[in-house]
């Protein structure tokens, strides 16, 4: 990985995810029972041997920056850079923030290249020869060092992701054609009516010289200050080579309250989505977890060694410091860190929120259940 200079993009507010994005960032969104969504990628570059991940934030960039460095600058090894904040951080004994700094360096409603403008400085110091854009809100683990070989062997300006889905999905991600050479030759961010059933995974390796001088070029020009609505598609124009690669197993993009449903459900399959033990431990780690097939009073459910449960607990997974009462029945559910189901309730494809407490019936089906902090 030398020579690689990875960007995390976690700038979100995460409107789309209903409650359980009020008062807290999307990328710190708890998820799988042992993890936040920002974990996924930031344990991918690790392990695919990078050393630093460089934060490109826009949305509460204090609460964000003082988190990741508390959770993933312990690690040996690797740590999350902070751009013009890093050497504050730097500064202060391990475990501990420093003092006062500005909540953001943007505007929130800019786009995902503004990220890159903005930060440029940290992004293209030093030369790096490719530029390795990340999200924080997809689940899936990857090792990306194949991807980078396969990069530079067919020296092309930017390397795509990208995953085959059912076609009635494609309207909500960027839609993606190759050719037989496995060059692509069309993407349309979230189109009316797909031609295609393959879509950009979202993350991407970009020659770091090419990219540069496309955010300079459209800089000051009519554009979205977007990736994916403006620079793939100049580079797209302009001529640039740009080729796929796939992504094998599981990958989701985590946009909205029924997604986040869905992919809790998908852990519970047999084989799962991701495996226990692939799973970022970063919610609680000194509290161990396992996946329950059958035992008394709960059934094929990931549950944490310190749950506290007196009911039923079926098809759900389940954070530390979850309580069910006597009697309680949770069903393909959610229960989030502290959440407590009051005896006598029944819950049905619910989402209970941290330190939530349902106290009566919810409806079934319902992609949130009603809770009382």
């Amino acid at each position: 990985m030398n020579g690689v200079r990875a960007v995390l993009l976690a700038g979100g507010r995460g409107e789309r995810m209903g409650p359980l994005g009020v008062g807290r960032l999307k990328p710190l969104i708890p998820f799988g029972g042992t993890s936040r969504l920002i974990d996924f990628s930031l344990r991918n570059a690790c392990d695919s041997g990078l050393d630093e991940v460089l934060l490109l934030s826009q949305y509460e960039e204090r609460m964000l920056m003082d988190d990741l460095h508390r959770v993933w600058n312990r690690t040996p090894g690797f740590r999350v850079h902070f751009g013009p904040y890093d050497e504050a951080y730097r500064s202060v004994p391990p475990g501990t923030v420093p003092g006062a700094l500005p909540e953001r360096t943007w505007p929130a409603e800019r786009g995902t290249a503004d990220a890159l403008i903005s930060k440029e400085r940290w992004v293209f110091g030093g030369a790096p020869r490719d530029v390795l854009v990340l999200h924080a809100d997809h689940v899936y683990r990857f090792d990306y060092r194949d991807m980078l070989r396969e990069h530079r062997a067919s020296k092309a300006a930017l390397t795509v992701a990208y995953q085959r889905i059912e076609r009635r999905f494609v309207h909500l991600f960027g839609m993606v054609e190759f050719d037989d050479a496995g060059r692509l030759t069309a993407f349309v961010e979230k189109p009316a009516d797909p031609t295609s059933d393959l879509v950009f995974a979202a993350f991407c390796l970009f020659d770091a010289r090419i990219l540069r001088r496309y955010l300079e070029q459209l800089a000051g020009t009519a554009w979205q200050h977007d990736i994916s609505r403006d620079v793939i598609p100049a580079m797209l124009a302009g001529g640039e080579l740009i080729r796929g690669h796939r992504v094998p197993g599981y990958w989701e993009d985590i946009g909205t309250v029924d997604r986040y449903h869905l992919a809790h459900r998908s852990l519970l399959r047999q084989p799962p989505s991701i495996p226990l033990a692939d799973l970022p431990a970063t919610v609680r780690p000194e509290v161990a977890r396992r996946m329950v097939d059958e035992a008394p009073g709960i059934r094929r459910s990931l549950v944490p060694a310190d749950l506290v449960n007196h009911g039923q607990i079926t098809h759900s997974v389940v954070y530390p410091g979850a309580r069910v009462g006597a009697g309680a029945v949770v069903h393909d559910s959610v229960l989030l860190p502290g959440a407590a189901v009051a005896a006598g309730a029944r819950i049905d494809g619910a989402i209970v929120l941290e330190d939530g407490t349902v106290a009566q019936c919810a409806a079934g089906g319902d992609a949130v259940a009603e809770a009382h902090r």
